[in-house]
């Protein structure tokens, strides 16, 4: 072959290993977007689906199914509701003022529905009201709950009346709203129902709110 031929073939086995390199970059790039198909098993008495990663990932992020966090939430957010409304029962007999006798009723009237949606959610779920004492050890969940009052704090304020009353009652209810706000804010960060973040975003504003209103009664 002569010199002329021997350049001819050289620079057109250049150019198709150029040719070959762009495109197995094209292709690779190509896979680095849409990533490997995913086999998804599919609903009971249905074959499994192929996703596309994209598909996939869509998948994941709508799946809002209750994890411990969101069940630990309702459970120990009813316990801790269940307090408040103990407390506001003292109000009416033993309050001075008439804005704490106000704020009182606000108080068990929001607590309460709200204590039967959790009730209805965890029931919905599969999942019961407290943990078995198989479970638990015999321990108590609401003993780890922040903001919750002692029994030595519940029985000074079943005993006190008038203004002594109405400032211990504000203390403790503040200390109490601020562990709800704190409960609520662990579960958005942790949790992962859609329904339990909607009812945590709940208790915070409302919670929010009437801890501004106690502040000013103090």
């Amino acid at each position: 072959m002569s010199g002329a031929s021997l350049v001819t073939a050289s620079l057109t086995a250049l150019a198709v290993l150029g040719l070959s390199a762009c495109d197995s970059g094209s292709d690779t790039g190509s896979a680095a977007t849409t990533g490997p198909s995913v086999i998804a098993p599919g609903q009971p008495g249905e074959g499994n689906r192929t996703l596309s990663a994209e598909d996939a990932e869509k998948q994941r992020a709508d799946d809002d199914s209750p994890n411990s966090a969101d069940v630990s939430y309702a459970r120990m957010m009813i316990q801790h509701h269940a307090q408040a409304l103990k407390m506001t029962e003292l109000v009416p007999k033993q309050a001075e003022s008439g804005r704490i006798k106000k704020l009182a009723e606000r108080i068990s009237a929001a607590q309460g529905p709200e204590i039967e949606a959790m009730r209805g959610w965890l029931k919905n779920h599969g999942e019961k009201e407290e943990k078995d004492e198989k479970e638990t050890g015999g321990g108590h969940e609401h003993a780890a709950m922040p903001g919750m009052a002692t029994e030595a704090q519940l029985k000074k304020l079943r005993a006190a009346r008038g203004t002594a009353f109405d400032q211990l009652f504000l203390t403790l209810m503040i200390t109490h709203h601020e562990g709800a706000i704190t409960m609520a804010t662990d579960v958005k960060s942790q949790g992962n129902n859609v329904q339990v973040e909607e009812m945590a975003d709940d208790v915070v504003a409302q919670q929010t709110s009437e801890i501004s209103r106690m502040r000013e009664m103090l």
